[in-house]
């Protein structure tokens, strides 16, 4: 991930306040004003972008760290900043999944600096890594402000035994993502460029640049087959392993896991770590773990974000995957998108819900889909974007954001995953004042759906596999929290995208059914759609005689449904609980909770077996065959 360092950041969004960015076609009632200033029309009158500066960054948090007599001086570039520092060194060879063991005291932060005392406070009986004889190690930190909240965790390493200095060290990472049957990614950020090299058996891989961030592929692996790597920096070593997917249609059993919604929630301390459900994503990666999970799919709603400036949402995403990394060192993580990943344009309207938001651009720098893109390692075979659509207001130009690695699909063995973008191009605004244009939270655009149906197309004719899942942010049928939208609206089939000032033929009920033809009356291999935006747990049988339509005032097609799948909805990872509400559909659903929750998909050859586990108590929520063989 490459991010402008704070003080550049800050110089450039002074200088180009009136800088303008080509707007998209897309967009209308978008211009600049005789101040080149971004303007929304409305009514006569012009309203102006507003952008929060955020009052943290990642930056701020680690750019200025530097070693003195006695340990590690920080400067957070804020005198107003106050709060506290706590710090632990971090053993990398007395544990699977190294953690700092935070010291008995902290360090004061006053006027947005602090001191960690290594030479007077971790010496001696709290040496617990040997630095006093090898000269280097590394610490933990975590920020708290004046009130009480976490703000950020992270890493620093030092080197010597008074005066110290400030090594190199992994910030982020290991992650291990992409696992098939002969290969695997594996990425790190560190503390300062460099040209990593890694190890993998007895094999090496060695960057040719100096960077700050790296992937690696590793290919020519054995399948179903455990392997050792490893990274060194600044002579500390940290070893982890990740085992290879089994041949494909071996049919061996295996497990993974499923969850969303992990945005911060009430309660306090680690259950709001700066947008993030740090507390319950511990919890719910550590279950995982322990049922023998061998990836994990997480769709949308990560962090709290709707956000206007990139900087903040890429503290939050650091955040989550703090909270993951323990384990994401020896299996994959795969992300999708939700509506609160959105980084938009505002224009503060008067008397409106929202006031004005839209994606922001340029799209292929700055827009939601290309910030989360920069953060995360997914599959790249999705579409490329909405370009080339009927709708599409200039061919040969660019005028949608892009799907890269937020839109993909990838296999394990006999399951095939398929993770959509129900949020894509979205303007939070939309539902309540479509004259911006832009896409409808819940609304899977055209060639995402027919992209949806080629690859379904493919995997029906793929021998090797059994069973699809098809997972985005947005349940098709709704329960308790976003009854109001998601692919329901209360049942007003008016509600659809306005793109370039124009509105969609399609209506959201039209397009949900589209979606569902896809994959009940297109497909004999699709069994459940894993979704969540809807902060509870909630099974629902889609059946040829579940009602699926409003009573009365709906005149478009209706579609008859050929067998039964099922709709898992799992966003009960941490964020605020939504209660059941009543819905044509509520007799066809089962085990609701607002309970914290994770999903866990077993799978045996023709078999596949759904267990609802409480990361919390460990109780048992549910428990059902998604089908027999």
């Amino acid at each position: 991930m490459k991010q402008l360092s704070l003080f550049l950041y800050c110089t450039f969004y002074l200088i180009n306040l009136g800088f303008s960015q080509e707007i998209p076609k897309v967009y209308t009632n978008i211009e600049y004003n005789e101040n080149r200033e971004l303007v929304f029309k409305y009514r006569d009158t012009s309203y102006k972008a507003l952008e929060h500066f955020p009052q943290y960054s990642i930056e701020g948090f680690t750019g200025n760290i530097t070693g003195n007599d006695v340990g590690i001086a920080f400067n957070f570039i804020n005198p107003a900043f106050h709060g506290r520092l706590y710090y632990g060194l971090i053993h990398y060879n007395d544990s699977k999944h190294p953690l700092p063991v935070y010291f008995k005291s902290s360090a004061k932060v006053d006027s947005g600096k602090a001191l960690i005392d290594i030479k007077n406070k971790l010496s001696g009986r709290y040496d617990m890594i040997g630095w006093e004889k090898s000269g280097r190690g590394v610490i933990g930190y975590r920020i708290q402000d004046s009130q009480g909240n976490m703000l950020y965790e992270g890493r620093v390493a030092f080197l010597g035994n008074g005066p110290f200095t400030v090594g190199n060290v992994i910030t982020e990472g290991p992650f291990v993502d992409l696992i098939t049957h002969h290969s695997a990614v594996i990425s790190i950020s560190t503390f300062k460029p460099i040209k990593a090299q890694l190890k993998v058996g007895d094999k090496q891989y060695a960057a040719n640049k100096e960077l700050a961030y790296h992937e690696f592929k590793v290919d020519d692996l054995q399948p179903d087959t455990e392997y050792n790597y490893s990274f060194e920096i600044d002579g500390i070593v940290q070893e982890y392993s990740f085992k290879t997917a089994p041949m494909p249609g071996s049919r061996e059993p295996f497990t993974f896991a499923y969850a969303s919604d992990s945005r911060s929630g009430p309660g306090g301390g680690e259950r709001s770590v700066h947008g993030v459900n740090y507390y319950i994503m511990k919890k719910i990666m550590s279950l995982a773990v322990q049922q023998n999970a061998v990836f994990f799919q997480f769709t949308g709603d990560l962090i709290d974000g709707y956000l206007t400036n990139d900087l903040e949402t890429h503290l939050q995403y650091a955040n989550w995957k703090r909270a993951v990394e323990p384990w994401g060192h020896y299996f994959p993580v795969y992300e999708g998108m939700g509506n609160h990943e959105a980084l938009c344009y505002y224009f503060p309207v008067p008397n409106t819900y929202w006031g004005i938001m839209i994606d922001k651009f340029p799209f292929e720098t700055q827009s939601s889909e290309a910030i989360f893109n920069s953060n995360f390692v997914n599959p790249t075979n999705g579409p490329a974007s909405e370009d080339g659509a009927e709708y599409d207001p200039d061919p040969k130009a660019t005028d949608f954001p892009p799907y890269k690695e937020n839109v993909f699909y990838y296999t394990y063995d006999n399951v095939a995953v398929i993770s959509l973008n129900s949020n894509y191009f979205y303007a939070p605004s939309l539902s309540s004042i479509p004259q911006s244009s832009g896409n409808l939270h819940g609304y899977i655009l055209d060639v995402q759906l027919e992209w949806l149906e080629e690859v379904i197309n493919t995997l029906e004719n793929d021998e090797t596999i059994d069973h699809i899942f098809v997972t985005q942010h947005t349940p098709a049928f709704p329960n308790g929290g976003h009854v109001h939208d998601d692919m329901w609206y209360n049942g007003n089939n008016q509600y659809r995208p306005w793109i370039a000032g124009k509105v969609l033929p399609k209506g959201i009920i039209e397009r949900r059914d589209e979606y569902l033809d896809i994959l009940i009356n297109k497909s004999t291999k699709v069994l459940a759609i894993l979704t969540g935006d809807e902060h509870n747990y909630c099974r629902t049988t889609i059946s040829p005689d579940m009602p699926r339509y409003p009573e009365s005032g709906y005149f478009a097609e209706k579609i008859e449904l050929s067998r039964t799948i099922y709709q898992v909805n799992n966003g009960a990872a941490g964020a605020p609980y939504y209660a059941q509400q009543e819905t044509p559909w509520t007799s066809f659903t089962d085990s609701f909770t607002t309970q914290h929750a994770l999903v866990l998909i077993h799978v045996d050859g023709l078999k596949v077996e759904l267990e609802v586990l409480n990361p919390d108590t460990l109780e048992e929520i549910d428990r059902f065959t998604l089908r027999d063989k």
